[in-house]
């Protein structure tokens, strides 16, 4: 049980981490790829819904990707070695 307490804890740094964030934001970019089909197959089709639904998620995209890019550059505020 502690052990598996032990791991969590180990996985929620890794969040946090700058290849966890470079990770998420690389998955970001295959999200951005799923969204243009989205976009075009709704344009393909008129079909005004889809399109708004792919816009949606377009801008919760570009706002998750934006936070992690600060979260990013925070980490590397705090680094003594970047000055």
């Amino acid at each position: 049980m502690e052990n598996a307490k032990a791991q969590s804890a180990s996985l929620k740094g890794w969040k946090h981490s700058k290849p966890g964030l470079w990770l998420s934001i690389g998955t970001s970019a295959f999200g951005a790829v799923s969204i243009v089909k989205d976009v075009r197959k709704a344009r393909g089709e008129s079909d005004t819904l889809k399109l708004v639904n792919a816009l949606v998620g377009a801008a919760a995209l570009v706002t998750g990707t934006a936070l992690l890019v600060r979260e990013l550059r925070r980490l590397g505020d705090d680094d003594v070695l970047l000055g």
